[in-house]
């Protein structure tokens, strides 16, 4: 495979077609295309599509990478979202190309940041985009395949892709996080990725490693050089908040040993802080500011509804409580439930009872139980689309959490409660999320 520096000459690829075709004696067009499959480009013409749009747009091109057409609208949408969250990174986009905060201005701006004049043109690419021999896609496909040999090989014939990005500012690195494969972080890493740099959102590597739960991809990051205070989808959006907000607690606990920012009164619980949390809660359930300062992140994306954070002190009491809950934080629990958070208070998709049953968290449930929690509330949980009235005992079904479907069920869990979206059962919820062992159960009880 012959190397394509990460600033190509169109003209320089025709001089050496030129070239090429008086030393093999052949004519130009197959001289151009033996160029072109060098390069693992299909055409010649495919060749001069791709290096014009980098050419034009430079380092700021983002390279389309994912076949699914939908993909693309869907990240329009994601993208419009943070814009409208205030996020810096998502509403620069729209200003450069000076668009609304629409959809269909997010999708003009996907469109121009790919380097092409219409969503339209886009989306005809993106059909395919899996012939197209383009460099980003290919190693996206390697890094999807967790392949860390191919994904070397086009490093060494592509030296570009370690800083190119794809949609939304994503670039390599922060794919292959997603993985959680270490392997390709490191050959990305050995060949200058940057651990440091967000995408649009903000989002780091880092993040992602936090969002996955990967303590040993955070070991190799921060090794690397990688920053933990910065923020990604809202003001106080840190790593360790993110790995707190799903309740991971391997990696806020590693985040931790390096910064607790922001040290606000759910990050305390949820690293089960006692002497944070005395400064930010008195026993009379009194709040410090800082106990409910950097709350603009409230989503790891934006699947998740819009949401508006307070300064209403019951309300940050509350959603502390779920931030214990889904991180075992029993001790927390208990303070804050003396200090005035409510058990069943539903402050932002979910109860401290339905993240503690989500999450596994048997300790948290009973604890949660004793002190008084209801359980059979019917609330809110992830998106729209997924949880509206919904009870402990489907969350812990879908996830099939035995241990804690045996506890509701003890402690007098509705076995026929119906969801408000899809009025189902939780032994149906364990049907259609698969999970057998959970259906057996649930049948037994």
């Amino acid at each position: 495979m012959g190397t394509l520096p990460a600033k190509p000459s169109l003209d320089q690829l025709r001089k050496r077609a030129k070239d090429l075709a008086r030393a093999e004696a052949v004519k130009l067009s197959e001289a151009q295309f033996r160029i072109a499959r060098e390069h693992g480009f299909p055409s010649w013409p495919k060749l001069q599509a791709y290096v014009r749009r980098v050419t034009e747009h430079g380092e700021t091109l983002q390279h389309p990478y994912h076949q699914d057409v939908e993909y693309y609208a869907e990240r329009a949408l994601g993208l419009l979202a943070s814009a409208e969250d205030e996020t810096p990174g998502a509403r620069e986009p729209f200003d450069r190309w000076d668009q609304p905060l629409t959809r269909d201005g997010a999708r003009v701006v996907v469109a121009r940041e790919h380097g092409f004049g219409s969503w339209k043109a886009l989306r005809e690419h993106v059909k395919s985009l899996v012939d197209s021999g383009e460099p980003f896609a290919r190693a996206y496909r390697a890094v999807e395949a967790r392949d860390p040999e191919a994904l070397e090989t086009l490093l060494g014939a592509f030296p570009g892709l370690v800083t190119a990005r794809g949609t939304n500012g994503n670039d390599l690195l922060g794919m292959a996080g997603a993985t959680c494969d270490e392997r390709l972080s490191r050959v990305l890493l050995k060949h200058g990725a940057d651990p440091s740099r967000g995408n649009v959102h903000g989002w780091t590597p880092v993040h992602q490693a936090a969002y996955s739960n990967l303590p040993h991809l955070l070991d190799l990051l921060l090794d690397a050089g990688a920053p933990v205070d910065v923020p990604a989808r809202g003001d106080g959006g840190t790593p360790l908040v993110v790995a707190l907000f799903w309740g991971h607690r391997e990696a806020a606990e590693k985040l931790a040993a390096h910064s607790q920012a922001p040290g606000n009164l759910r990050v305390a619980a949820g690293l089960g802080d006692a002497d944070l949390l005395d400064e930010l809660l008195k026993p009379d359930g009194t709040l410090s500011p800082a106990a409910g300062e950097h709350r603009g992140f409230y989503r790891p994306h934006s699947g998740f509804p819009a949401w508006s954070p307070t300064d209403d002190p019951a309300e940050i009491r509350d959603e502390a409580l779920a931030w214990a809950a889904r991180n075992d934080r029993v001790d927390t629990l208990r303070t804050l439930a003396a200090r005035g958070a409510r058990l069943d208070a539903d402050v932002y998709r979910g109860t401290a009872l339905t993240w503690a049953a989500a999450t596994g968290r048997v300790a948290a449930v009973r604890t949660l139980l004793d002190l008084g929690a209801d359980v059979n509330h019917a609330g809110t949980f992830g998106g729209p689309n997924h949880g509206e009235g919904v009870t402990a005992l489907h969350l812990a079904t879908q996830s099939g959490h035995l241990d804690v479907i045996r506890v509701l069920a003890e402690s007098g869990a509705d076995l026929g409660a119906r969801d408000g979206i899809w009025s189902s059962t939780p032994e149906t919820w364990a049907e259609v999320c698969d999970q057998p062992a959970a259906k057996a159960l649930l049948r037994s009880l």
